[in-house]
């Protein structure tokens, strides 16, 4: 393998592990502070313990994540120097307040909440762990900036003289196009992951329940736990399927700006090579497509009449472009968007990097959307079941199905998310800067395969223990159950905070 075609697999594996923790995160952070706050404002135990129990699992997903993403940073320098060097003014700005801001204020407010419920006032205490879950999802902001101005760089100039893209203007970075519908459409996915973890642990917990007999010693306490895990079951269930809600009318926002945006994307998504619909028949949506060997037509193919150009163009008749048109314009040097300035300064040195294939994988761009759709249907169908099966005072029945479905409940939309990542970063290839810079211009020179490689297998053997630690950490505590909860000695709103040095 080439050392291009090696860092991009080790980008890939390591990016791809880190997201397994960041949409719990992102959300999870959210759930525990309403749990808390539910506690705060009606003083019921049963969401004290709630807190305390999903907190546990929250910090030690947050752990992970915070673990696997310092290296994300260690790449650009290691294997993407040149990406580095090139738009370093632009990608480092977000990353740095991500970082300074974000990342700081999250990690401090989780700090004083960790250690402060005997110690801060209640409402105080409460304030933390929201202070905490804004921070975590502040990150967000600044992340899908940096990504989002790959997809479609605005905000930028191209300086001749140092050969490097400059910033020309910050806010339209944080308001680029594709980050307007990025950010509620990653939102609403770490939402839909997180509630079906939290619908896994408590469904799962609630049939184990159902299985003890209630007539024995200890049902009081059985009792306790089950309205506990009734409840987050329940909140979770209808969170999945509000989740569900926002990613569809998120998803089809972002259809249209990437149809705008990045044509070739939607086309290979589709896996549409000929431009259709803007002839009153409108494009169809691919349910199966079979295509040619070589990737250039298609053979043969299952549609739904009209739905592409409604989900591009928000028209049943809306035109589409196909793969071979595109490609064609993009070999005579027209660019995604001729009013971006970046692109267009930068178009002679664009076209001097000789690219010969302005199509990405096709069948992974293909399969992967439709696995992204597939998996948050399925995440959508497991709170409708769980509904069904609480509903009236009913508890589910400890069975293997049950087992299964509880399985799935976390891992459909946390494989969902991933597929959905490998989607866009595929789909824009091979651009590592859409319209700007190929992938193959952004390595670091001097890396070699061997460095590559032993780098890739020392990542990939630390990830492994890394893993092993998390499931069986998360395991643990979740087997462990509800924890007893002593009362919480509560500081009066109006004590004064003492300082000891």
């Amino acid at each position: 393998m080439s050392p291009e075609t090696l860092a991009r697999w080790q980008f890939g594996i390591t990016t791809v592990y880190h997201w397994f923790f960041v949409p719990v995160t992102l959300a999870l952070s959210m759930i525990v502070a309403i749990f808390q706050t539910l506690w705060y404002r009606s003083g019921n135990d049963k969401y004290l313990v709630l807190t305390k129990f999903y907190g546990k699992l929250f910090l030690i997903n947050f752990a992970m994540g915070v673990v696997t993403g310092i290296v994300q940073e260690f790449q650009f320098g290691m294997n993407w120097s040149e990406y580095s060097r090139f738009v370093g003014d632009i990608f480092g700005a977000p990353l740095a307040f991500e970082a300074l801001l974000a990342f700081f204020m999250e990690s401090t407010f989780l700090g004083l909440w960790i250690f402060g419920w005997d110690k801060l006032p209640k409402g105080l205490h409460l304030l933390t762990i929201w202070m905490a879950a804004i921070g975590t999802n502040l990150s967000a902001i600044f992340i899908l900036a940096a990504n989002s101005f790959m997809q479609n760089p605005v905000g930028a100039i191209y300086n001749p003289v140092t050969d490097r893209a400059e910033m020309a203007d910050f806010g339209a970075v944080l308001t680029n196009p594709v980050m307007l519908v990025t950010f509620p459409h990653t939102i609403a996915a770490s939402w839909l992951t997180a509630a079906g973890f939290v619908a896994a642990v408590s469904g799962w917990h609630l049939a184990k329940i159902n299985k003890k007999s209630v007539d024995t010693v200890g049902s009081a306490k059985r009792a306790e736990d089950e309205s506990a895990h009734r409840f987050a079951a329940t909140f979770a269930a209808w969170a999945l399927l509000a989740s569900g809600a926002a990613l569809l009318i998120s998803g089809d926002e972002a259809g249209k700006v990437m149809t705008e945006y990045q044509p070739m994307k939607m086309a290979a998504a589709e896996a549409l090579y000929e431009t259709a619909g803007g002839d009153g028949s409108g494009a169809p949506f691919s349910i199966l497509t079979i295509g040619s060997l070589d990737g250039s037509k298609e053979i043969w193919s299952l549609t739904v009449p009209n739905v592409l150009s409604f989900l591009a163009t928000g028209t049943w008749d809306g035109e589409v472009e196909g793969i071979n048109p595109l490609k064609e314009a993009y070999a005579r040097g027209e660019l995604v968007n001729p009013d971006n300035p970046l692109q267009q300064a930068y178009a002679e040195n664009m076209r001097a990097f000789g690219i010969d294939d302005y199509v990405p994988n096709i069948p992974v761009s293909y399969w992967s959307f439709r696995l992204m759709m597939g998996l948050g249907f399925a995440a959508m169908g497991i709170g409708v079941l769980m509904l069904w099966m609480l509903r009236k005072g009913r508890l589910p029945k400890d069975t293997p199905l049950w087992t299964a479905l509880m399985i799935v409940a976390p891992l459909a939309p946390l494989f969902a998310n991933s597929f959905g990542w490998i989607f866009t970063e595929m789909g824009r290839q091979p651009w590592i800067v859409a319209g700007v810079m190929p992938v193959s211009a952004g390595i670091s020179p001097g890396v070699t395969v061997v460095e590559l490689w032993i780098s890739m297998i020392g990542y990939t053997i630390i990830y492994g223990a890394l893993a092993v630690v998390e499931v069986g950490l998360l395991l643990k505590y979740i087997k462990l159950g509800l924890p007893e909860v002593a009362p919480v000695e509560i500081k009066a709103e109006d004590d004064v905070l003492s300082f000891a040095y």
